[in-house]
């Protein structure tokens, strides 16, 4: 068998609690990943049982004094707490969830005065627009949008789906970094985000509460790319300037230092549970999940602001053999909401569904034909992960998961 495209391991184990694998990849430098996600870390375990796991037993169920986190996290605020109204923190979010659920502990439990600040998706879904919209107007809270130039970022999307199967790359560094760039633009300190990245499985944030520099910032010397492309070449062959890419790009991490700005994970200090989360945004900003299940999962309320979403969990699906239904419920099992049981019936049942809902809306975002989408998709396939089963190539039905969770 020839090395896999992205260096997984070739030997697929699952969770013996959850039904994620090794296969699962952790968060990285976004800004030093390379063409392939060869050099990203992958899930580790121990006697069976997957870090992320053991992080969330170990987080709710025995070793953390909550009461003490919060003291420790109002310690920290009374530094940067305002007292004249102006903004002294900000929450990057979408109105979805847990950016709704976030900025609210911080303003009533905290006393904080969060600025949220939002990197518009691709193409905003019925649900999607109506959440964000109802974030400032019923949540009380102010919010900057950046929507980014519509033929910039197609295109971006269009060559990080060819050159990476990995569509929804630009917008995840606008995500990321559009945060920094607004706290240095109104000199706001603190950042916030939710989950430490711990809980995903990363075993180097264990115990951090403060997200490290090296995941959402560069250094001076630090090359960039994006969407498979060095800056120079997205100029010349693109006609994308640096300009065009100002709010996607990671700030310089010593200029960050100097003006004392910072992200701090809220999910180190608040139990940051789904299904708390979504109830809790339901009452104060009118939250409303889909009327319908989302199609590759068995929610109605994760991830659904953007027509593209599907399409990035599919192609992972595609590069690592685990889709948006193993993603949530992975969580779902770690916070005791279903057995593992359960989580490996809907994994059955819902991981391989094609997201046929938006599938013509992406393939005329990207500029693909159709027979051209399932021709790239099966460029990426690793061989230890798939098997080919005949012709049909329409929704992928000529395809198999060799491994799966049992």
């Amino acid at each position: 068998m020839k090395q896999p495209l992205f260096k997984s391991p070739t030997n697929v184990i699952f969770c013996k609690k959850c039904v994620q694998s090794n296969q699962k990849v952790l968060s990285s430098s976004l800004i030093s990943d390379d063409t392939a996600h060869s050099n990203r870390t992958r899930m580790g375990f121990k006697d069976g049982i997957c870090d992320g796991c053991l992080q969330v037993e170990r987080k709710y169920n025995q070793d953390i004094d909550w009461k003490e986190r919060e003291i420790k996290l109002n310690k920290i605020l009374k530094k940067y707490r305002s007292r004249n109204g102006s903004f002294d923190c900000i929450v990057p979010g979408s109105g979805g969830k847990d950016s709704v659920f976030q900025a609210e502990i911080l303003k009533k439990k905290y006393k904080m005065n969060p600025l949220t600040v939002t990197f518009s998706p691709h193409i905003y879904t019925e649900a999607g627009m109506k959440n964000f919209h109802n974030w400032p107007l019923w949540g009380g809270v102010h919010n900057f949008l950046y929507t980014p130039n519509g033929t910039v970022h197609r295109k971006l999307t269009e060559l990080a789906f060819k050159k990476l199967l990995h569509p929804f790359q630009p917008f995840i560094f606008g995500q990321r970094h559009f945060s920094s760039h607004m706290a240095l633009i109104h000199k706001i300190p603190l950042i916030f985000m939710g989950e430490s990245q711990s809980e995903a499985g990363s075993s180097d944030e264990i115990d951090e509460i403060m997200m490290k520099y090296e995941y959402w910032a560069k250094s001076e010397d630090q090359k960039v790319l994006i969407s498979g492309c060095e800056l120079d070449e997205l100029e010349k062959k693109y006609n994308i300037t640096k300009n065009d890419l100002k709010f996607y790009l990671p700030n310089n991490i010593d200029l960050l230092k100097k003006n004392d700005i910072r992200v701090l994970y809220l999910g180190e200090f608040e139990k940051f549970e789904p299904q708390e989360n979504y109830y809790l945004a339901t009452k104060v900003s009118k939250f409303e999940a889909n009327s319908e299940r989302t199609q590759q999962t068995f929610s109605k309320y994760n991830s659904i602001d953007d027509k593209i979403d599907g399409f990035h969990y599919y192609t992972a699906y595609v590069k690592f053999g685990y889709g948006r239904c193993t993603e949530e419920a992975t969580k779902e099992i770690r916070h005791k909401y279903i057995t593992r049981a359960e989580g490996v019936n809907l994994v059955h049942k819902f991981d391989h569904e094609f997201p046929k809902k938006y599938f013509d809306d992406f393939i005329e975002y990207i500029d693909c034909k159709e027979e051209e989408f399932y021709d790239i998709l099966d460029k990426f396939r690793p061989e230890h992960l798939w098997e080919k089963t005949g012709n049909d190539y329409k929704f992928c039905n000529n395809w198999k998961l060799k491994h799966k969770v049992q």
